[in-house]
This record gives structure tokens, C-alpha cells and sequence, in this order.
């Protein structure tokens, strides 16, 4: 009977064909739009995991009432929310990202007393990630890992006064991603077991390397918390617009989740939770989209995908 179940597996593998659902990886949504629990697409997946990115200065930047709506319908949904801290458009420190301005850095009392305020509101929040991509070019925390592990030790020390978990660092898979994720580890205290990481070049490449990397580097969890087939990225290359390109990174990232969401399968790491970004598309001239559904609700081809693999991994 092992013998046969074995074989199975791989002429299952041979073919590409995902094996049999199991408790392996959570699937979730990473989106900023409320209206997403509202929708009738979205209720059918009946997904229970979500990400949320928040302001560290939400209070204080005229978003709090967007930040009370979309906390509460969450909690509404029964939603397990990954809250992960940033920066606000249109913030100033002397430095620009393309059109956008690159935001100052808080000081680690800033960012406490701003983390305070948030988890004193919505105690109820399981998991913090204490900064999005942070080794992404437009954060202040580009090339400062010291920097970023300055907001990790905060909320570190933060989860003694209640329990929760904190991802270590959320990455994203560019070129200096190993470079930080050495500094960040070298600099961490104690022996982080969570990690993010956005792989979005490995999924609309088809390559995995960079992932599986991280996987031998790291131990306990990963976290794909922002990924997904683009439907469009710039004006022109590879990635114009395409829904049914899109698709078929999404059933290829899904699959490779399958393949290494197992300890077993794996020597250290392994990938617990993938946050598909984003439920709601953009309009068709926007410079970036990888949306499931369009900006008006309707589904898109990857929609169907994430209908079939959501049954085994909510």
C-alpha cells in the first residue's frame, strides 16, 4: 500500500498535477479595499486569512477611519489579519522613488508608541509584520537593515505584553536579497522561525531559485505574504497586459507552494501561508495590476484557479 501511494505521487508529480488537498499552506488575500468582504466571489473562496498593510503614522495621516473600516469588517469576515506596518504616500526625507517621495524613518519610539496605539485598538490581531519590503528601494529602510531590525526588536519586545507572532523581515526577491537577509540575521536577536518574502519574480518567471534559496537559509516558516501572476507591469516587455498570463503564474505558484509546504520535503523552511496580492484589479492604463477580479468585481481567469486549490488550504 506504501509502495502504491508512493508511485502515485510521483506520476502525479511527473504530470504536474498537484497532489491530494491536505492541511499544508493557508491561503489568504492580501488586499487594501473593505469592499472585498463584500463580495460574493471572495465569500465563495471561504478563505480566513488576510494581510493588511497600515501606516505606522495611520493616526496622525488622515487614515483612520479607512483603518477602523477595513479592521472591523475583517474581524466581521473572521478573518486571521497579518497586519503589516509601512510608510504613507507622500511622505518627505529628501529622497525620491520615482514620482513618489521616499518616507522619513521613524524613530523607534515613534514606532512603538504608533504600534501601541494600533494594538490597544485591535487586540485581537494575531501577527505583525514590523515593515513592508523592507529591502525594496522606495522604503526607508533600503540598505539599513539595521534599520528594520530596529522596528523587529520593538515589536519583539512589544509581544510581552500580549502574545503574538512577528515575522522577522518581509522581503522582496530582488537582486540584493540575500546581501540584507544576511545582515538582518547577523543583526537579529535571537533565532527568528518567521519570515515574509514578495517572490514575485519568481513566480512570473517561472524559476523558484531565489525562494528555495531562502528556504535553505532560514528555518521554521515562510510566509509568501505579497505574490501573484501579474496581469500587467509597465507599457511594454513581458508583462503587458494579459489575464490569462496571469493565470498560469498563479497555478504555477500555487503548485510550487504545494511542493514545499511540508517539513518533510524540505531540509529547513518551509512555506506555511501564501497572501495572493490582489483581490481587486486596476483600471486597464494603470502601470501595475495583479488583480483576480477586475476593478469592478467581475472574475478574472486566475479566479478559477484560486477557486480550485482554495478548498485544501483555508
Amino acid at each position: 500500500m506504501q509502495l502504491s501511494v508512493a508511485v502515485t505521487a510521483l506520476v502525479l508529480a511527473a504530470l504536474g498535477v498537484p497532489g491530494p488537498a491536505h492541511a499544508g499552506y493557508r491561503l489568504g488575500m492580501s488586499e487594501q479595499d473593505a469592499a472585498m468582504f463584500g463580495s460574493p466571489a471572495w465569500q465563495q473562496l471561504r478563505l480566513h486569512h488576510t494581510r493588511y498593510l497600515v501606516a505606522w503614522d495611520w493616526t496622525q495621516t488622515g487614515q483612520e477611519a479607512d483603518v477602523d473600516a477595513y479592521m472591523r469588517a475583517a474581524r466581521a469576515a473572521g478573518q486571521d489579519v497579518l497586519v503589516t506596518f509601512t510608510a504613507h504616500r507622500g511622505c518627505f526625507n529628501g529622497r525620491r522613488y520615482g514620482r513618489e517621495r521616499i518616507c522619513r524613518a521613524p524613530e523607534a519610539g515613534e514606532y512603538r508608541a504608533a504600534f501601541r496605539r494600533f494594538d490597544d485598538r485591535y487586540p485581537w490581531v494575531r501577527t505583525y509584520a514590523a515593515w513592508n519590503g523592507v529591502n525594496h528601494v522606495s522604503q526607508p529602510t533600503f540598505a539599513k537593515p539595521r534599520l528594520a531590525v530596529r522596528y523587529f526588536r520593538v515589536l519583539r519586545s512589544e509581544r510581552r505584553r500580549r502574545g503574538f507572532r512577528v515575522l522577522a523581515a518581509d522581503l522582496l526577491d530582488t537582486a540584493n536579497l540575500f546581501r540584507y537577509l544576511r545582515a538582518f540575521r547577523r543583526l537579529a536577536p535571537g533565532r527568528p522561525r518567521l519570515w515574509g518574502l514578495h517572490n514575485y519574480q519568481d513566480v512570473n518567471r517561472g524559476s523558484g531559485g531565489d525562494t528555495l534559496r531562502m528556504l535553505h537559509l532560514v528555518r521554521g516558516e515562510v510566509w509568501l505574504t505579497e505574490t501573484n501572476g501579474i496581469v500587467k507591469f509597465g507599457d511594454s516587455g513581458a508583462f503587458r497586459y494579459s489575464e490569462a498570463r496571469a493565470a498560469r503564474r498563479t497555478r504555477w505558484l500555487l503548485r510550487f507552494a504545494d511542493r514545499y509546504d511540508s517539513r518533510r520535503r524540505h531540509r529547513r523552511a518551509r512555506i506555511a501561508r501564501v497572501f495572493v496580492y490582489q483581490w481587486f484589479g486596476a483600471p486597464r492604463g494603470a502601470r501595475f495590476d495583479a488583480g483576480v477580479v477586475g476593478p469592478d468585481g467581475t472574475p478574472r481567469p486566475a479566479y478559477a484557479v484560486l477557486r480550485r486549490h482554495a478548498g485544501g488550504h483555508r
